[in-house]
């Protein structure tokens, strides 16, 4: 076994007993408390917070995915050419607009909650996905060019999904259930130990599934007899 695995799965590990026990972990955060803070922010359930955060951008990412890929099969079809400018203008929606503005555009129409966030996390994974399902099948032979676009458009979906894990955070300013919850606490307690446990675990859980991705990526590339993109 590669190191490299080794030492992800070791982190993987130790992710999963930080977020089902985090309380077994106080010791790490209680330096950076001060004032008798608590070192682990306990008013809700750190498991499922997480599994709520990944649900939101899973949702968010297979919608975004569906649209983005849909859009550029039919822009690179003869009947379909002439909605190009209209598909990328669409895609280009969530880039032009930031997620706080959409959240801030949103809620009035939605309410608070999740709605909102999903909403937000959709329109900005929009352009990764379809950009890179749109190089993928023009730049393949007719036939066979959405099999073997797929490494390439992952691509396009592993960036979605890592920007939308660390954004979906901001959720939680509008009573979305995301672990933004516990940075947002310790900012609003003056808590750095919140903060971290907070950012750890998104930041973490990030590289975990680019690494992921990244490898499935590399698969089927090399299935498919290609060479992995750079991104």
């Amino acid at each position: 076994m590669k190191p490299g695995l080794i030492i992800r799965l070791v982190v993987l590990a130790l992710l999963v007993a930080f977020i089902v026990t985090p309380t077994s972990f106080a010791w790490v955060f209680q330096p950076l408390t001060k004032n008798s803070q608590p070192a682990i922010y306990v008013q809700n359930s750190l498991l499922n917070l997480t599994l709520s955060h990944l649900t939101i951008v899973a949702i968010a990412t297979i919608a975004s995915t569906l649209l983005a890929v849909g859009l550029a099969i039919l822009v690179t079809r003869p009947f379909g050419a002439e909605f190009l400018p209209l598909s990328r203008s669409l895609a280009n929606i969530g880039q032009t607009f930031p997620p706080v503005a959409v959240l801030a555009l949103a809620v009035p129409v939605l309410g608070f909650g999740t709605a909102p966030t999903l909403v937000a996390l959709f329109l900005y994974g929009l352009l990764p996905i379809f950009e890179n399902a749109l190089t993928g099948l023009t730049t393949l032979p007719p036939g066979v060019e959405l099999p073997l676009a797929t490494p390439v458009i992952l691509a396009g979906i592993r960036l979605s999904v890592v920007i939308s894990v660390a954004t979906a955070t901001i959720g939680s300013t509008v009573a979305a259930s995301t672990l933004g919850e516990v940075i947002i606490a310790g900012l609003l307690s003056n808590n750095i130990a919140f903060i971290a446990q907070g950012g750890l675990v998104v930041g973490v859980m990030a590289v975990l599934i680019y690494d992921a991705l990244s490898a499935l990526e590399r698969v089927l590339m090399a299935r498919t007899g290609q060479r992995r993109l750079r991104s």
